[in-house]
C-alpha cells in the first residue's frame, strides 16, 4: 500500500486537556473543549479526501509530521527573515506532541482504526509562512502482534 500524504492547512492546535463541569451540582462531566474538537475534525477532513475509496490503513504505520507555525507579525523585518530561514526556532506553543496527539486522534476511524497503530514517528516543528502540518503515514511490512 502506498503512503498517504496531506496537508491540514491553518495554524497547527494542540490537543487541549479535558475540563470538568458538574451536573446537578453532584455529577463531574469531562469533554473536549471546542477548539480541540475542531481541530480535530479539520484534520479528519483533510485525511478524508486524501484517502478517497482506500480502505482504512491495517497493521503497523510510521508517520511523518512537518509541524509548520505561523511567524508573528509584529517581529522585526529581519527577526522575520530568520524565522524563515530556520535560525529562530519556535520554541512557544503549541507543545509538539500535543499537536501529535490531535493528529493522531483526529485521524482514528478516518485513515487507520486505532493509532496504536503508530510504531514509529518522525517530526519537527518550524516557522512559515504557511502555517500547517504536513502529514506523510507510511503502511509497514512487517506483522501486527
Amino acid at each position: 500500500m502506498n503512503p498517504l500524504e496531506f496537508f491540514v492547512p491553518g495554524a497547527p492546535v494542540g490537543k487541549g486537556r479535558p475540563k470538568a463541569t458538574t451536573r446537578g451540582g453532584k455529577f463531574a462531566h469531562l469533554y473536549t473543549p471546542e477548539k480541540t474538537v475542531a481541530y480535530e475534525g479539520l484534520i479528519a477532513h483533510a485525511a478524508r479526501m486524501a484517502m478517497g475509496e482506500r480502505e482504512l490503513i491495517e497493521g503497523p504505520v510510521m508517520v511523518q509530521m512537518d509541524i509548520r507555525v505561523p511567524i508573528a507579525a509584529s517581529w522585526s523585518k529581519k527577526k522575520q527573515e530568520l524565522a524563515r530561514q530556520g535560525e529562530v526556532m519556535p520554541t512557544k506553543k503549541p507543545d509538539i506532541d500535543n499537536v501529535e496527539k490531535a493528529i493522531f486522534d483526529g485521524l482514528n476511524n478516518v485513515a487507520w482504526k486505532d493509532d496504536v497503530q503508530v510504531v514509529e514517528v518522525s517530526k519537527r516543528k518550524r516557522f512559515s509562512d504557511v502555517p500547517g502540518v504536513r502529514v506523510r503515514i507510511t503502511p509497514l511490512a512487517k506483522q501486527a502482534a
